[in-house]
């Protein structure tokens, strides 16, 4: 009797032991319902760095510092590869036979982004091929992760050599048609720009806005678009410069949309957020329309006294941080899913003009909307939480080559005499005085962070970690793609895998 007690009790161990196993691989099989992407449009460590000393006197101390994963990642295109084969002498790159290193060498680059790697070779970067740093701009980055392929300079989810009928079909694409999925796109800059385009339109040049803004609005019809690029501030002759009055008449004529535009001296919060209301109460898409001038969101000033304050430069536009709470009220209605990719697009221009406070401002408007997403995760009222809920921070490209050389403290802004610009590494020289340099005003080839949080994050971004670049922990940007395709259940064209990679151990 003891032993056939004995041989039940193994029976029921194994058994439910093959029980544990297959719920463990169920529960990591399972699909999450939601997923939130923000993006730092020419974002590298070092404007990370520098926000953070800003905004708490710490060097990470962001909010997505404190994410349970985070990882690096190149994000070279493929303008960018065929500069180097070029110059090497080797052929231009083909989806199914190339070699990563050619796209990025982290043996020159680094490992890791500076300073966490300190011994990155400068020249590497800051060395002009046909007269131009090779460097990916935002179109072909962002359809790397929107699609999972490389593709040309100023591409909009488009095959390279734009081929006709050269669409590719984006994530955002893929979870509507496949899940069922709201999906939505935030950006402080004009919502015909190429990082919120590449989600929800096609195009074989990143400029062409009007055709852009007429797909995105009258096509795609995404359930949130909100954005800048308004025609009555931002023009082009008589035209709006990033939306035609017709499609924004035509939108405005849409009984799907609720329509919601910058109105001067009334508060762009309000606004957005009683437009999301709307939209709610009614059960219809929100199109949120702001902008200025340049068509971006005129960007928060910081002040200069200690505190780490940053104010709106005009209440006219809503923060990022509203409009992704709005975003996220409208989506979160969809009972299937949702995702939203959003942007802080200034952070890009500010390093363009290599101008410190205004990037710090952009940095603090992508932070607090960061914390806002974290927070409305785990809001205990509703069924949103970290179990079924992936949450991402990443940037799209380095930009400038800024460095800081002195540490500032919380609340100090650089004088306009310490701030050196044009720095020439190995040939310039600074003083004691100098506490940032900037060496570009142009988009760099570093590699970039990528910070996750929600389910199964580590998980998923693990199995990518040096396939491309072994020894380190870099991934590509066109794996991320399939990361947000597997987390999201939706299915996976996987690129062919890149050239086997000389057998030698990358330089430590």
């Amino acid at each position: 009797m003891q032993r056939h007690a004995g041989q039940r009790w193994t029976v029921m161990l194994v058994a439910l032991t093959l029980q544990v196993a297959l719920a463990v691989s169920l529960a990591f099989a399972e699909p999450v319902k939601h997923i939130i992407l923000f993006i730092g449009d020419g974002m590298h460590l070092e404007h990370e760095i520098a926000a953070s000393r800003y905004l708490t006197g710490e060097d990470r101390n962001l909010v997505f510092h404190d994410f349970d994963y985070q990882c690096y990642m190149s994000t070279w295109d493929v303008t960018t590869y065929n500069l180097y084969a070029d110059a090497a002498g080797k052929p231009k790159y083909d989806r199914r036979n190339f070699d990563p290193r050619l796209g990025y060498d982290p043996a020159r680059g680094g490992e890791m982004p500076f300073p966490d790697d300190p011994d990155i070779a400068d020249a590497y970067f800051l060395t002009r091929i046909n007269g131009r740093y090779p460097a990916t701009d935002s179109a072909s980055a962002g359809t790397a992760w929107a699609t999972g392929y490389k593709t040309d300079d100023g591409n909009i989810a488009w095959l390279p050599g734009d081929p006709e009928n050269g669409e590719l079909e984006t994530i955002t694409e893929k979870v509507r048609r496949q899940r069922d999925w709201a999906i939505g796109v935030v950006s402080t800059v004009p919502f015909s720009h190429a990082t919120p385009a590449v989600h929800v339109s096609h195009n074989v040049n990143r400029n062409n806005y009007h055709a852009i803004a007429q797909e995105i609005l009258t096509q795609i019809k995404p359930e949130v678009v909100i954005g800048g690029g308004h025609p009555t501030w931002a023009k082009s002759g008589s035209e709006g410069r990033y939306i035609t009055f017709a499609t924004l008449n035509a939108v405005k004529a849409d009984p799907e949309y609720v329509v919601v535009e910058r109105q001067a001296d009334q508060d762009g919060n309000t606004l957005i957020q009683a437009g999301a209301f709307q939209a709610l109460s009614q059960g219809k898409k929100l199109f949120g329309l702001f902008g200025g001038s340049g068509g971006n969101f005129e960007p928060p000033v910081p002040t200069n006294n200690g505190t780490g304050v940053v104010n709106r430069a005009t209440i006219e536009n809503p923060t990022l941080k509203e409009a992704t709470l709005a975003a996220l009220e409208v989506l979160k209605q969809d009972p299937d899913g949702f995702f939203v990719m959003v942007e802080q697009g200034d952070i890009d221009w500010a390093n363009h003009a290599n101008d410190f406070p205004w990037m710090i401002g952009t940095m603090w408007d992508l932070n607090e909307a960061v914390q806002a997403a974290v927070e409305f995760v785990e809001n205990p009222f509703d069924d949103i939480d970290w179990k079924n809920t992936l949450l991402l921070v990443a940037s799209d490209h380095g930009n400038s080559y800024m460095r800081n050389r002195q540490a500032l403290g919380k609340g100090e802004l650089p004088a306009a005499s310490e701030i050196q610009k044009n720095f020439v590494p190995g040939v310039s020289t600074f003083n004691a005085t100098t506490k940032v340099t900037y060496s570009t005003g142009e988009h760099t080839n570093e590699l970039v962070n990528v910070y996750a949080q929600g389910h199964h994050a580590e998980r998923l971004f693990r199995k990518y970690e040096g396939t491309w670049y072994p020894g380190t922990r870099i991934i590509d940007n066109t794996q991320l793609f399939h990361i947000l395709a597997e987390a999201a259940g939706v299915d996976d064209v996987r690129v062919a895998p890149p050239a086997r990679l000389p057998v030698r151990a990358l330089p430590r």
